[in-house]
């Protein structure tokens, strides 16, 4: 274990260990009734698009990368605390608490920006790859990940290189366009492969590829989480529109449900959540033990196909906008000016 790994494991996995150590069941259990519902709707505006939205639940802040430059706004009002400039077409952040830095993958400059979390000042770029994508931090490791989607490659960076002078660590070359990932901090991440419907797994602390399962009978796997105690994988597929759990020590597919259209992520606290961007939310619970099922489909604005959890308060922030009708031959309609908004989802009694 290097000096990151005890300080910087996630808050939800630690709030995991410590239900479990409590004698507090980690899922669901049939008898529960809990259901979320939309409360509250931060209208943020400002330019640009929007791709994965990272939540800092100690501090209470969203980080929010809008095209060209990252907005950190306050988790409670939505008011905006800072924003960092200097990107091209970002994608996610990743933040490494206990080195003070935070990561933001630049597709377009094949690089990450290096943020200080207390001034937000810049302090330089890590070269990466071709589609610098998906980001996290695994503790497993001590590195920040970052998935290059037409590179086909993960790239290790160390949290606390010198950014003048340093180099992120060799690519691991994952066969395949990787979209987000998932790690359990003991050593494995796990990298859905969209163009070959399978999850890449990796050996962190060799930092190679040692297996790869197949996603059927979901296909075009983009959004990733991962239950860390339970060791299940929730795998958002577009085509066709499932939500898939794996058994991540063996790829055993455990259930396959229903979602919506256009997919983009999935998250994991007590309940399993995949977003939509045909404005569904599906919330999917474990009703009895390796059986489950979709309990509830809540109704969000078109558009907020990713999201990020807090899970110390258990809510979910979705970004989208309002749009524009789209054209024809246009893949994705064009956002209304300064419509940007994040649309807030809690469970029922919050």
């Amino acid at each position: 274990m290097n000096k990151f790994t005890h300080a910087l494991l996630p808050l939800s996995t630690a709030v995991l260990i410590t239900s479990l150590a409590n004698g507090q069941p980690a899922t669901s259990t049939p008898t529960e009734t809990r259901s979320y519902r939309v409360v509250q709707t931060f209208h943020v505006g400002g330019e640009g698009r929007w791709d994965y939205l990272t939540i800092d639940p100690e501090l209470k802040l969203l980080f929010v990368p809008r095209t060209t430059h990252t907005m950190v706004l306050d988790a409670h009002t939505g008011k905006t605390v800072a924003d960092i400039p200097g990107q091209k077409r970002n994608h996610g952040v990743a933040i490494a608490a206990n080195a003070g830095r935070g990561f933001i993958t630049d597709g377009e400059d094949a690089s990450v920006t290096v943020f200080d979390l207390k001034t937000y000042a810049v302090l330089g770029k890590v070269k990466a790859a071709e589609d610098a994508d998906g980001v996290i931090y695994d503790p497993g490791s001590g590195k920040v990940l970052v998935v290059c989607g037409d590179a086909g490659a993960l790239i290790p960076i160390s949290p606390d290189l010198d950014v003048k002078t340093g180099k992120a660590d060799a690519a691991v070359e994952l066969g395949g366009k990787p979209e987000f990932l998932a790690a359990d901090g003991r050593g494995r991440a796990y990298v859905n492969l969209v163009d070959k419907d399978q999850v890449a797994v990796v050996d962190t602390k060799a930092m190679k590829v040692v297996n790869k399962w197949p996603t059927a009978p979901g296909g075009s796997p983009v959004g990733m989480s991962m239950d860390v105690v339970r060791h299940r994988l929730f795998i958002g597929c577009r085509k066709p529109q499932k939500l898939v759990i794996m058994d991540a020590d063996d790829g055993k597919v455990i259930a396959a449900l229903p979602i919506g259209a256009g997919v983009d992520a999935t998250r994991f606290d007590r309940d399993a959540f995949a977003s939509c961007g045909d404005g569904t939310l599906t919330v999917a619970r474990e009703t009895a033990p390796g059986r489950f099922e979709v309990i509830q489909t809540v109704q969000t604005p078109r558009g907020a196909r990713t999201m990020g959890l807090d899970p110390t308060t258990h809510t979910i922030y979705l970004p989208t906008a309002e749009f524009d009708p789209a054209s024809a031959g246009q893949s994705r309609p064009t956002p209304k000016a300064g419509s940007f908004m994040i649309v807030i989802v809690s469970p029922s009694g919050q």
